[in-house]
């Protein structure tokens, strides 16, 4: 089981490195060998500073650092220069996080005056690569202009590199250069390379239209000037840059390529015109109009290069997937549907799944019904001749082009859901005679199928069995592994009711045995996603006496206890009279599952969500429980005698129904807080994916859908005088979020329990609160309970990662220390933060706006300040600020004010914006202790205290001497 051991590493490993280092200490060591007399310590040192930036990513410590680097790179030697000159390339996130700039940028310019051509090709080097942070500094625009008429080859490299770093920050310096390097490019003094080079210059000439206009005018030129190769192909990618970032000219450049791929006869620049064309493709698909898309089907009609037609086919492909493109348009130009119909035949596999997609892209975007017919009919026999022809082949191109096959197989299938037996028999049909990497994308593609309609593969399991036998060995590679979990799920999902889970959980076992934990624990993981409780639970049962480790051993024990409580609902002998019965053991399997999360928690995996998810399904579990019994309660505890009067002294009529009535509002009342919460869990899980996401709302609604049901039956019963305040819409709108994309069997359910309230509602018409009412509220509860529920994909693996480091200064002098602060000053609260992210950053969502929303309380007044505060001094801080981070950063101070005497406590809480505009509630928080003090609580009054009495020597000789003889 060590493999699992190794494997499991998101659940609760520790990770035992270095000991954690402060950033002080960090900075010190760095800077010990920075000072160090040899080179090699120095080097060192320099190269482990990006390092120490990841890790400590906030402006004071950045800053010391550049600093110390800049004097190195100031006193060192060329080899120390370059070493410098590659941190700064790495660190580019990091830079403007430079406070001192000024500081900085003078000990780097400082080595431009240098008589070593290379010590000034590395400074200007270094100052492209910080343009960001100086692209308006006078002074550096005139040191790249002097090294563009430098004659040392090396110099000018950089300097051509320092120019097109600055024209793409400063408009200043890109107006001012044109001139210039127009005037190099028509020179004959300046080498050729080099002026290739330069043309690169001109893509960032966007600034204005002036510019732009001016560059692209001279690039025309240019072409005319210079027909070479080299010339033409940078040229034009050149031209194509500058008018995907100015936009006007877009529809020119279009026309140019198009001109240049069907006249000129070199293969290179054809292929870098289409290139280009899918670029401006991608970036402006409404500018295209319909004499480019005919001249570009026209190329490929005409042209015998596959690797040409190729490319015009993808241009075609990003041209039909936008939505700003008309498509009733595009299907009705016969030139594209024929070409993309001859095209799907041919036997070259890329262009016949590329022809494919076009015709799928085609077909499912909202063609009419008499005309998406026969393009859908043309091109699902196009798919199932190119799957058939690929499944034999085991070529990276058959692999690529079978993966687009299956993607419009399941786009077609989606929108034209009477074509999916067709497909699942011959899919079938093809995964046992096809190679491993195919077999496994073509299972991969059944089980999407299979989930929505489980039946299609129901006729297949006898033929899926033998296929398991024969993939099962004792030591299988990575792809034999995803072939078996994936004909795994499918036999899991073509078990009927009647089957018996032991056997298919004894049949896995059997056939994968004591070497391979691994893959049950995948397949298990994949049981339990889909739904199959009972299987998962044997085979995490299985696995939890093969672990060493002890918070795998609770993590096991966990998803086997909550297995077995979601099994309960599944098996087909649960029926109305034992769900009471079965809701106990289930909640009494979850919250033993609880305990055992709980304690496979690690300081580096807290398993919060597996926690949260778990807690508000057994919460769920036991809103179902209560119900039920309440709904049971007007059979067992009819409504007393006295229930007419306690209404009538009442004022609520629905004192009428006795104890069932307040129970009846518990329940409503815990599932909308129910449903609130799953609301708060979505909100909370920023890195999960859209399935689960989707789980969460399924959930969500059955939550609100009950409530719903107990308001219209008995809290709003017209017979007591009530009115609905449940909202269908609610609802309504979650059911339109998921209904295109959960499982259909949960949406199924959902409206099968609509549809019986409805006639229980015309049935009971007129009536009070009866057995009618309350076999509806069973009947309902047991349709929901029956209905199973995967775990979703989040719960076991995480594919996005992100996190946010937050800084607060100012900061206490000790741990637990309060900070001081006068009742009549101001404290400035500044808030850092840094945005940290996995191996996929921005998978699924990323990060637009962060809202810091600060708040303060006072915790304990000071004894006197009753006596001495004014009454209308604010005692609360309640401010609310959002930043959009720059490359991972943000910054905001606050401005707080206690005016109250004693212990306030700070609160700093962080939320989330991501492109699309939703709030996510990911933290972090974090908390202040400020300590308001005044100066005059602690002052004496003058007026109160008794005049001192005069001293001896202060009083006259006469009165000293009466004095004594008294």
């Amino acid at each position: 089981m060590a493999t699992v051991a190794a494997r499991l590493t998101s659940f609760g490993e520790a990770s035992y490195g270095e000991p954690e280092q402060d950033a002080n200490s960090a900075l010190m060591e760095l800077d010990k060998g920075l000072r160090s007399t040899k080179v090699g310590e120095q080097c060192e040192a320099i190269v482990r500073f990006p390092r120490m930036f990841e890790k400590y990513p906030f402006p004071i410590l950045i800053n010391s650092a550049f600093l110390k680097l800049a004097d190195v790179f100031r006193d060192g030697n060329n080899f120390l220069r370059l070493c410098v000159l590659k941190v700064t390339q790495q660190s580019e996130k990091q830079l403007d996080k430079i406070l001192n700039t000024d500081e900085f940028l003078r000990r780097i310019f400082f080595v431009i005056h240098s008589n070593d051509p290379v010590a000034r090709a590395i400074t200007l080097r270094v100052l492209g690569g910080i343009a960001p942070i100086i692209a308006e500094r006078k002074n550096v625009h005139h040191s790249i202009r002097s090294g563009l008429d430098s004659h040392d080859k090396v110099e000018l490299e950089a300097a051509i590199f320092a120019a097109n770093r600055f024209a793409e920050q400063s408009k200043v310096f890109a107006v001012g250069i044109c001139n210039k390097l127009s005037e190099m490019i028509e020179g004959l003094a300046t080498p050729v390379e080099m002026k290739l080079k330069l043309i690169e210059i001109f893509e960032h000439m966007h600034h204005d239209g002036d510019s732009a206009f001016k560059v692209r005018h001279l690039c025309v030129s240019k072409l005319q000037s210079y027909p070479a190769r080299d010339f033409v192909l940078v040229t034009l990618h050149t031209m194509s840059k500058l008018a995907s970032m100015s936009l006007v000219d877009i529809p020119e450049q279009i026309c140019l390529l198009l001109k240049y791929l069907h006249n000129d006869p070199r293969h290179t620049v054809k292929t870098i015109a289409l290139q280009d064309l899918h670029m401006l493709a991608n970036k402006a698909p409404h500018m295209w109009t319909t004499e480019n898309v005919d001249s570009l089907c026209e190329f490929c009609s005409t042209t015998t290069y596959n690797g040409l037609i190729i490319g015009a086919l993808t241009v075609l492909s990003a041209l039909s997937k936008t939505v700003a493109l008309n498509i009733l348009d595009l299907a009705h130009n016969s030139r594209v549907v024929k070409l993309c119909g001859d095209f799907c035949y041919v036997p070259n596999v890329t262009i016949a799944s590329h022809s494919i997609q076009i015709m799928t892209n085609i077909a499912t975007k909202g063609l009419p019904q008499s005309q998406a017919k026969s393009v859908v009919q043309e091109v699902s026999m196009a798919t199932e001749s190119l799957i058939m022809i690929c499944a034999l082949q085991d070529g990276k191109d058959a692999i690529n082009a079978i993966k687009i096959a299956l993607t419009c197989v399941r786009s077609l299938c989606q929108a034209h859901s009477s074509l999916s037996p067709e497909f699942v028999e011959n899919l079938c049909s093809l995964v046992g005679s096809s190679t491993d990497k195919v077999a496994v994308l073509l299972c991969q593609c059944l089980v999407t199928l299979a989930q929505f309609d489980p039946s299609l593969v129901c006729a297949y399991r006898n033929s899926l069995q033998e296929l398991l036998n024969i993939t099962a060995q004792s030591s299988m590679d990575e792809t034999q592994q995803k072939l078996f979990i994936s004909v795994a799920a499918l036999l899991l999902l073509s078990q009927n009711s009647s089957d018996k889970p032991k056997k298919l959980s004894e049949f896995f076992l059997d056939k994968l045995g004591q070497s391979q934990d691994w893959t049950v624990f995948r397949v298990a993981r994949q049981a339990a996603r889909l739904g199959c409780h009972c299987v998962a639970a044997d085979l995490f049962g299985n696995l939890t006496t093969k672990v060493a480790s002890e918070h795998y051993y609770f993590w096991l024990s966990s998803l086997n206890e909550f297995c077995k409580a979601e099994q309960l609902f599944t098996e087909p002998s649960l029926k109305l009279f034992n769900l009471t019965q079965s809701l106990a053991e289930a909640t009494q399997h979850y919250e033993k599952g609880i305990v055992a999360l709980k304690a496979a928690t690690t300081p580096t995996h807290q398993l919060q969500f597996q926690c949260e998810y778990t807690r508000l399904r057994c919460d769920m579990l036991h809103a179902f429980k209560l119900l039920i019994t309440a709904s049971a309660s007007i059979r067992t505890c009819p409504p007393p005698a006295i229930a007419p009067a306690v209404a009538m002294s009442t004022g609520v009529d629905l004192q009428k129904c006795g104890r069932m009535a307040l129970q009846m509002q518990n329940c409503h009342g815990k599932l909308r807080q129910l449903g609130s919460a799953y609301s708060a869990l979505k909100q909370a899980s920023f890195d999960a994916d859209p399935k689960t996401l989707e789980n969460i709302t399924v959930l969500q609604e059955i939550c609100l859908l009950l409530a719903y049901i107990i308001d219209v039956l008995i809290l709003s019963n017209p017979m007591y005088g009530g009115k609905s305040t449940g909202n269908l819409q609610d609802v309504l709108d979650l059911q339109s979020q998921t209904s295109a994309k959960s499982s259909s069997r949960v949406m199924q359910a959902c409206l099968k329990v609509l549809q019986n309230t409805q006639e229980a509602l015309q049935r009971a018409e007129g009536q009070s609160v009866s057995h009618l009412h309350s076999d509806c509220l069973f009947q309902a509860c047991h349709t929901l309970l029956h209905v199973p529920i995967g775990y979703p994909r989040y719960f076991f693996q995480s594919l996005q990662s992100t996190a946010i480091k937050l800084a607060v200064s100012p900061t206490p002098r000790g741990v637990g220390e309060p900070i001081m602060v006068h009742v009549n000053t101001r404290l400035a609260l500044k808030v850092e933060g840094v945005i940290q992210h996995g191996q996929k950053p921005g998978l699924f969502r990323k990060i637009k706006q962060v809202t810091l929303h600060v708040t303060s309380s006072i915790t304990q007044r000071h004894s006197k300040t009753s006596e001495h505060s004014k009454q209308t001094e604010p005692t609360s801080n309640d401010l609310r600020q959002n930043v959009e981070p720059h490359n991972d950063f943000f910054s905001t101070q606050f401005l707080l004010q206690f005016g109250i005497a004693g212990t306030h406590q700070v609160n700093v809480e962080t939320t989330v914006i991501d492109e699309e505009g939703t709030i996510w509630k990911t933290g972090p928080k974090l908390s202040l202790n400020i300590k308001a003090f005044d100066d005059t609580l602690y002052q004496r009054p003058q007026t109160s205290q008794p005049p001192p009495p005069p001293s001896s020597q202060a009083m006259p000789a006469a009165q000293r001497s009466l004095s004594t003889n008294r």
